[in-house]
């Protein structure tokens, strides 16, 4: 039994790791391609853009990890009517949300780009990117709940394979877009916009096997269905509001300190923050069938084990990722660094060294908000992932920037993790491992 757990917590984890860091690249390669057909402008209208992706993924990400949720706890039940019904009420919470996002770029994209930070030298960037994006919008939010319900319906390599392909073809299409077609930042968000209509496309091979469980289904929107497919998913979706937020606010304070320049800076630490941030997610969302099907089962127990090779994984994969970034800083950043401004290089050298002091805080934090989201834990979850987006980042960020300038700001992120991790033990040992004794 415990060797079977160990071969489906890997087969589940690097799966959705290597889909998560695909997806990652959607707004990496941007950063890339941008930052070298367009420069420090270019770079920093796409980072002032990106809260908004943040936005759009998260409330995929909270419809689509809130619906598997229910579908893996029901289905581990034998309640398919009951698993039907989820998933409509799933696709029909995306097309809403997708009609919102959709309307506000039509009708708010400038007013946005305005709110974001952008001025003069950067305006019509923002706003050609933001309005593609909001207009591409359900393409994004569609794409993460079908991507979460495969994955759980006992397909994660297609999962995989279809995010893998859609990231590839956002790469292809970024370098054919910007350079040979001459696009310029349209063609960047373009390029981002097809990626997910790729994604899906590769996924329709699962509607025509026999191993599809979920349909849409004629039903009567029931609000109990739809309250807990919201709160279930909230800790994705703060997550995600979470980091726009903090893009917002950091951009916000490092305008002031250092302008544009430290701006496109904070560009190339948020970016190379999304890979490593997809590396934990990967994690999470992989433990999340398993410990949602133990659950079910009422095998606690084995739920518990699920998250301790979690734990162990995200520390041994934070400890090399410190210690890459520290060494390798100077290249890093270099690559996004194509006017070879030398402001830009030291303060995203120094913005590396100390932001990503992070690593392990930010694993342990995010994967403990999914694994109690995955037994139906939602308060401990909405607590970790409040405390951490909301309510200690802004003043965290304020204060430190004010007595520390440009170093208090990149000390804010790691001195919030910790400090939400700290109370995410104690509720765990308070909620899960207390309980242990007379579980099975």
């Amino acid at each position: 039994m415990q060797q079977s757990c160990k071969r489906d917590f890997a087969h589940y984890t690097i799966l959705c790791v290597l889909g998560t860091l695909g997806v990652s690249c959607y707004i990496l390669a941007d950063t890339f391609f941008v930052s070298k057909g367009l420069g420090a402008n270019g770079l920093t209208a796409l980072n002032l853009a990106i809260p908004v992706y943040n936005f759009i993924h998260g409330t995929g990400l909270m419809l689509g990890m809130g619906g598997a949720t229910k579908f893996s706890v029901c289905k581990s039940q034998g309640r398919s009517e009951e698993v039907n019904r989820i998933y409509t009420h799933t696709i029909g919470l995306a097309l809403v949300f997708s009609v919102i996002f959709v309307m506000t770029g039509i009708a708010f994209s400038n007013q946005l780009a305005l709110f974001l930070g952008a001025d003069e030298a950067v305006i019509d960037m923002t706003n050609v990117y933001l309005r593609w994006l909001l207009f591409f919008a359900p393409a994004f939010i569609i794409n993460d709940v079908l991507l979460c319900f495969v994955r759980n319906d006992g397909s994660p390599q297609l999962s995989m394979t279809a995010m893998l392909i859609g990231s590839f073809s956002n790469i292809a299409l970024d370098y054919i877009f910007i350079f040979p077609m001459n696009m310029g930042i349209f063609g960047a968000v373009f390029a981002t916009g097809l990626s997910p209509v790729i994604s899906m496309i590769m996924m329709l091979p699962h509607w025509a096997g026999r191993k599809n469980t979920f349909h849409s289904i004629k039903t009567k929107i029931k609000k109990e269905i739809v309250m807990q497919e919201l709160s279930l998913g909230f800790p994705s979706f703060v997550a995600q509001l979470s980091s726009g937020i903090v893009m917002i606010t950091f951009n916000a304070i490092i305008l002031k300190l250092e302008g544009n320049t430290g701006v496109a800076a904070y560009g190339v630490v948020a970016n190379i923050s999304l890979v490593i941030v997809a590396v934990y997610t990967g994690i999470s969302q992989g433990i999340q069938p398993l410990v949602s099907a133990f659950y079910g089962a009422g095998n606690n127990r084995q739920a518990n084990t699920v998250l301790r090779y979690a734990m162990t994984t995200m520390l041994s994969v934070s400890v090399i990722v410190y210690l890459l970034i520290f060494v390798f800083a100077q290249p890093l950043t270099s690559v996004f660094n194509s006017e070879n401004n030398m402001q830009l290089q030291q303060i995203a050298v120094s913005g590396l060294k100390l932001y990503f002091i992070s690593t392990p805080f930010v694993g342990y934090n995010m994967i403990l908000a999914t694994f109690f989201t995955s037994v139906e834990k939602a308060l401990p979850a909405h607590i970790l992932t409040v405390l951490r987006g909301l309510v200690l980042i802004i003043p965290m960020a304020f204060f430190l920037s004010g007595v520390w300038k440009m170093t208090g700001v990149w000390l804010a992120y790691p001195v919030t993790e910790f400090l939400t991790a700290v109370p995410g033990f104690v509720i765990y040992r308070h909620n899960i491992q207390n309980k242990e004794k007379g579980l099975k």
